[in-house]
């Protein structure tokens, strides 16, 4: 993995931990009506990060074919259930950050030009290629919680 992929995708946990700045309330309040609230929204980021490193990382191989996205409605609807545990989202943030650190150092560790494909899909995917997907997820997100919180 390139160091650019590496600081792109910590900079999405530096950004949420200026999150445990702000009130709890505005954190459990939905971005918009029917939309999750910013403790949900970290929460789906740091589930995603659990999958691909106990499903995704460990098998980033040469040649290797990857087990399939799992469907996305349930995945997150499993991702709003486990945060439960959470009491606040300051805890919630902590766990996000020490997972995405542990999961930026596992796969810093795979060798950068491995191909590998995914599920039943042909396109091949290299380490940063895969990064960039979750990268513009963050994105995307970082974006939502930004716009809220302003």
């Amino acid at each position: 993995m390139s160091n650019k992929a590496a600081s792109r995708y910590d900079q999405t946990a530096e950004a949420i931990l200026k999150y445990k700045e702000f009130d709890e309330q505005r954190l459990l309040e939905p971005i918009s009506e029917g939309k999750w609230s910013v403790k949900e929204i970290i929460g789906h980021l740091y589930y995603w990060d659990k999958f691909i490193l106990q499903n995704h990382v460990p098998y980033m191989n040469e040649g290797s074919n990857l087990n399939a996205f799992p469907n996305h409605d349930s995945h997150n609807r499993e991702a709003i259930e486990y945060i439960s545990v959470f009491t606040t989202t300051g805890s919630l943030i902590d766990e996000f950050v020490l997972n995405r650190r542990i999961l930026i150092k596992a796969i810093s560790g795979i060798d950068s030009n491995a191909k590998f494909t995914i599920g039943s899909g042909k396109r091949q995917f290299t380490v940063d290629k895969y990064l960039k997907i979750f990268i513009d997820h963050d994105s995307h997100h970082l974006k939502q919680m930004n716009e809220r919180l302003s």
